[in-house]
């Protein structure tokens, strides 16, 4: 699966830090494996280990989807007028393509440009470039980011409707088997199944709507969607901004008898 992987990424992502997650998201499987849903081990150990690359990938991407996404519309459309005109089109005529203006086409470009991820290996410095530039060390506004986001995480949680709450902290944080909450739930395990989905769609959709609001899909107008945008306030009411930066704001201790963080990792 890593070989799979690396021929579609750049050259400067260690093709040993890939196979370091995927071990750790094959370990994962065989401690979480149970037969008797009548999976396959190496169906599920696949989906496991895909996952674990796929958040290695992640973590090192310093560009969220949505400045991705424009990145691509950008790119797509310079694209379009370059063989309509013959030419290079002109940052005003890509904007008026784009329907936006050149100060929001500016924008979007300084986004991609921060989110380049240089090859340390290939800078060309005398020494150790980790010793120059510590790989894996955090600055102040990246544990401002983190603090908030575990805050609406322990909000979406709190907030899902009570059966989906349970789903997801018995499954999630107290590491119940599927067939145990069918069980208390009176429900089949494909029913369990199909709650997790949905309480993570929910939970998802929760923390974009306050972090990064375009990548929540559009809902048609009804009573699901009336339902969604409560939910949503709920979560965005919790706290004031002042508690969701707070370190301590993103404990569960209150959803899962003291067990923290540590059982979402």
């Amino acid at each position: 699966m890593v070989s799979e992987i690396a021929s579609r990424i750049p050259r400067h992502v260690c093709r040993d830090d890939l196979v370091s997650a995927g071990m750790a998201g094959l370990a994962q499987a065989a401690r979480s494996f149970e037969p008797s849903r009548g999976i396959s081990f190496q169906r599920f150990a696949s989906a496991r280990i895909r996952g674990a690359l796929l958040d290695e990938l992640r973590s090192r991407d310093w560009a969220s989807r949505s400045v991705r996404a424009k990145a691509r519309d950008l790119a797509q459309t310079t694209d379009q007028l370059t063989a309509k005109l013959g030419r290079q089109p002109s940052s005003a005529e890509v904007a008026q393509a784009m329907g936006s203006t050149e100060g929001q086409l500016e924008a979007i470009n300084t986004d991609v440009y921060r989110a380049l991820v240089l090859n340390f290996d290939a800078l060309p410095i005398d020494g150790n470039a980790e010793e120059i530039l510590m790989a894996n060390q955090s600055g102040p506004d990246d544990d401002v980011m983190d603090n908030e986001r575990r805050a609406y995480m322990v909000a979406a949680v709190d907030h899902l409707p009570e059966r989906l709450r349970r789903v997801v902290v018995g499954y999630f944080f107290e590491e119940l088997p599927m067939q145990a909450l069918a069980e208390e739930l009176g429900v089949t395990d494909s029913r369990i199944s199909q709650m997790r989905s949905e309480a993570l769609a929910l939970l998802r959709d929760a923390i974009n709507a306050q972090l990064d609001p375009e990548l929540v899909p559009d809902e048609p107008s009804g009573r699901v969607a009336r339902r969604r945008c409560a939910y949503f306030a709920e979560v965005a009411a919790h706290d004031d901004y002042r508690r969701r930066l707070a370190p301590e704001a993103g404990q569960l201790s209150s959803l899962v008898g003291g067990r923290g963080m540590a059982a979402m990792a």
